[in-house]
């Protein structure tokens, strides 16, 4: 398996535990606190880890050439369901993290649980609203989009078979 590949599938895992993560860590109750804030805390490593993989997969692409999608119509397709994946892959954890910065509970974003992110804004409840429905819609997106891109990825390689 080849590196780019290795980092499509650690992304696609971690995005993965993260949508779970992320309806179960709302779904806890205010009674588990310290359940809920570190089930939080891992969901905002796990979005910094995917930044920083995105980012490292751009420039990875950026320097390597070509995507490797086919000619035609489904090379158009894959690549723009893939350009939709990267702009989530990246606007996912900046709304998540600006949306913790503007939450009225003022909780700090730890990475690896212990390393303080400063926030860039402080607590503002109607922008908190306004990211967490981008929030919301992103991964809702993001599920629908990863669903389509896994499927048609599972038909193309059915097709390669036979």
């Amino acid at each position: 398996m080849t590196g780019r590949r290795k980092l499509h599938w650690w992304t696609a895992a971690l995005v993965a535990v993260m949508l779970a993560l992320g309806w179960i860590m709302v779904a806890v109750p205010l009674a588990l606190l310290l359940l809920k804030f570190v089930l939080y805390q891992a969901h905002k490593t796990i979005g910094i880890v995917i930044f920083a993989l995105t980012c490292w997969r751009l420039l990875w692409r950026r320097r390597g050439g070509g995507t490797g999608l086919p000619p035609g119509w489904h090379g158009r397709a894959a690549a723009a369901v893939h350009a939709v994946l990267l702009v989530l892959l990246l606007a996912m954890p900046a709304t998540g993290f600006l949306m913790s910065a503007a939450s009225p509970s003022g909780v700090p974003t730890l990475f690896l649980g212990v390393i303080a992110i400063p926030h860039p804004i402080g607590p503002d409840p109607a922008l908190f609203e306004r990211l967490q429905v981008a929030h919301r819609v992103e991964a809702w997106t993001m599920l629908v989009v990863g669903l389509a891109h896994g499927a048609a990825g599972l038909l193309a390689r059915r097709r390669m078979a036979h």
